[in-house]
């Protein structure tokens, strides 16, 4: 933890593969600054990744500037986790952080502790503190874009696990597959029929071309889910694959709550059909788990950042 300034002033800062985001938060939630620049990007690694650190550096001290003042405790949420056993970035999509001491390198360059994790813990731990999710005991925090991802949140803290991947559900197998699963797709990881290709846009969007023969993109297969069959058919996958993935997760963890992020979040019929349907893969006799739609959009990112630093 980087401890809390007098005045309770905590700073956020989200960086994703396309901006790098900060945020300042009053002891009570409410928004003091925010602004976001493009993510720098560099054919060379190393370069690239000493421009983040000085694109970071600059964004604190604007922001401390503006407010008038210094050594704010700053939480950062990043693109991949910390490696228990190394200290090491592991998992990054941000490739050139894969292998940083990014945690050292940041208190080097804020010249004081920085609190650092996942950015998926980071949507969790916002969503729990003060938005969909708050006063909830325990939070499953969902990430539906380009990629898959998740994060646990235990009375208002991140549990983060003992290999530092808690939440990862998007690289477990598709529960409970059938012949309407397949074929399946290779993932990234390097196995075959992983949640994240099944239920990420791109995987989605690719799974219904392997599948049903269409062209449509991801958002053309959810808007015209009333006026084409193949995109109806889609739609009615997904739901099925979600809740079945879902209930996976509520037969291990049995969260209070569910909220969901990432660009699919946006489908607001997700929230009514998925509940309908995986009751039946659910090992209890009744459901109380609720599914959400998160409370601040692309911004839950970098509060829950903030509320890193949070004793």
């Amino acid at each position: 933890m980087t401890g809390t300034s007098p005045s309770g002033v905590r700073l956020g800062i989200d960086l994703g593969g396309t901006k790098i985001e900060v945020i300042a938060l009053d002891a009570r939630g409410h928004t003091l600054y925010q602004t976001r620049t493009p993510t720098p990007k560099h054919t060379d690694a190393q370069q690239q990744y000493q421009h983040i650190l000085n694109t970071i550096q600059s964004l604190v001290g604007d922001c401390e500037n503006n407010l008038k003042q210094k050594n704010l405790p700053v939480g950062i949420g990043m693109p991949g986790a910390v490696s228990l056993k190394t200290g090491l970035v592991k998992n990054a999509n941000t490739t050139c952080l894969i292998g940083r001491n990014f945690n050292s390198d940041l208190n080097e360059t804020l010249n004081r502790k920085v609190a650092l994790e996942n950015d998926a813990n980071c949507f969790a731990l916002s969503e729990a503190t003060d938005g969909a999710g708050q006063q909830q005991a325990c939070v499953f925090g969902v990430i539906l874009g380009t990629g898959v991802g998740g994060g646990i949140v235990i009375n208002e803290k991140v549990f983060i696990g003992a290999n530092a991947i808690a939440g990862e559900w998007g690289h477990n197998p598709m529960p409970w597959i059938n012949d309407k699963d397949l074929p399946k797709q290779t993932c990234y990881c390097g196995q075959h029929g992983c949640i994240e290709t099944y239920l990420s846009g791109p995987g989605f969007e690719k799974q219904s071309h392997m599948q049903l023969n269409t062209n449509l993109t991801c958002q053309e297969l959810f808007t015209q889910r009333h006026a084409s069959a193949s995109a109806g058919l889609a739609y009615t996958l997904y739901v099925e694959r979600l809740a079945k993935a879902l209930a996976s997760v509520i037969n291990v963890l049995d969260p209070n709550i569910i909220v969901l992020g990432g660009g699919l979040s946006n489908i607001d019929t997700l929230y009514e059909d998925i509940p309908k349907r995986w009751g039946k893969y659910i090992f209890s006799d009744e459901v109380n788990t609720k599914l959400v739609k998160n409370q601040f959009g692309d911004s839950s990112g970098v509060r829950g950042a903030a509320w890193l630093t949070k004793v």
